[in-house]
């Protein structure tokens, strides 16, 4: 099915076909379009929340098309793209540091909470949550598609407790900065941690490391999300260094967690109401492969979800699984030589297992992989 997100594109196909059929337009404003619209046959058409005179309705409707209303609820359903910070923290004067009540991101959050959470005790939010999810998905699709090779999609996974100007919070910075300067996208789960630490390090591609450990400094001031200057820190850090790079980043953050503030650092993000639907998506995408910082039963969680995924091909592809820091995943957290024991003893199968302490035999092992022609 032929989708249609921009009133351009919407535009121009009006004015060259006057048969539609089998095609899906989503959250755009009709309303100046109406004449044209009366004059064009649809059929077997859906319209996903757009707005349109109550003749062009009644019109749509009696002509085997599908309309798909607005619910009354403080976001977007059918949304047509990925969020940029600007959208989630929109009214945020970082200044203020008590105006985040003032952004959709803190909006949603609340109707969430406020509306049963993850069981809504109403089928007019979970409609609402779902067709919104799906939008996501669906934009994330296009986006992915855009890069080309599968890939360039390196995930780092670790702790929302990592916190800002540790060893650790600076080597997964310096590893999304170079990840971003190779041609990868780096994805985490959008949060604070070592997430934040994947997208700080990418929009601080093209700039000089002096430059990267200068903002960690300046955001160890508040050095944990919770800390009231948490989201200020990192608006005046974007501030001083404006975004120079091409180089994107994706954060997939949840409303789930809402009382974590996803990142504005990432470029693109998706964000979802289901965090089993992100959860899954965030390790399916990630094909070029996925580091493991320092990260407690989520993390845990997600390693033994990939490697699971990685045994039975479940997306026709298994990618490296990186330990980064050796200490804590061979012995603080032995998850490393479990992983190797049960694939000795066949267990588990198709893993592409390194621990490393370096970044750039990291990059290495990510490179290698991107460049083989052919992969398990």
């Amino acid at each position: 099915m032929l989708q249609i997100e921009t009133l351009e594109d919407f535009g121009l196909k009006l004015i060259n076909e006057r048969y539609w059929k089998n095609i899906a337009i989503q959250g755009l404003n009709l309303t100046n379009y109406s004449n044209q619209i009366l004059k064009t046959v649809f059929k077997d058409c859906i319209f996903l929340g757009c707005e349109m005179s109550p003749e062009v309705n009644y019109y749509l409707l009696h002509s085997d098309n599908a309309l798909f209303p607005k619910l009354k609820v403080p976001f977007n359903m059918y949304l047509n793209r990925l969020y940029s910070y600007k959208d989630l923290y929109n009214g945020f004067d970082y200044r203020k540091p008590y105006t985040y009540v003032d952004t959709d991101d803190y909006k949603i959050y609340k109707f969430f909470k406020d509306n049963g959470s993850a069981e809504p005790d109403s089928i007019q939010v979970t409609l609402a949550q779902r067709l919104h999810d799906h939008g996501v998905s669906d934009a994330l699709h296009d986006f992915l598609k855009k890069l080309g090779n599968p890939k360039k999609v390196v995930a780092i996974m670790g702790g929302h407790g990592m916190p800002r100007g540790s060893a650790d919070y600076r080597q997964v910075a310096n590893i999304g900065k170079k990840l971003a300067e190779s041609g990868f996208l780096p994805v985490s789960g959008g949060g604070p941690g070592a997430m934040e630490a994947t997208h700080l390090g990418a929009w601080f591609a093209e700039r000089t490391e002096s430059d990267l450990e200068t903002a960690i400094d300046m955001l160890a001031v508040a050095p944990k999300y919770t800390d009231s200057l948490w989201l200020s820190k990192a608006f005046e850090v974007m501030e001083r260094y404006p975004r120079i790079t091409t180089a994107e980043s994706l954060g997939i953050p949840t409303w789930l967690y809402g009382h974590e503030p996803p990142t504005p650092f990432a470029s693109k993000i998706a964000k979802y109401f289901a965090n089993s639907v992100r959860e899954e998506g965030l390790l399916a995408i990630a094909k070029g492969g996925v580091i493991y910082s320092p990260g407690s039963a989520g993390t845990i969680q997600e390693i033994f979800q990939d490697a699971t995924q990685n045994h039975y091909l479940s997306f026709d592809i298994a990618s490296p699984m990186i330990f980064l820091n050796r200490k804590y995943w061979a012995q603080e957290r032995p998850i490393f030589p479990l992983l190797e024991r049960l694939q000795k003893e066949g267990k588990y199968k198709n893993l592409l297992l390194t621990i490393s302490d370096d970044s750039e035999e990291i990059l290495n092992v990510l490179r290698n992989f991107l460049a083989a022609k052919h992969s398990i």
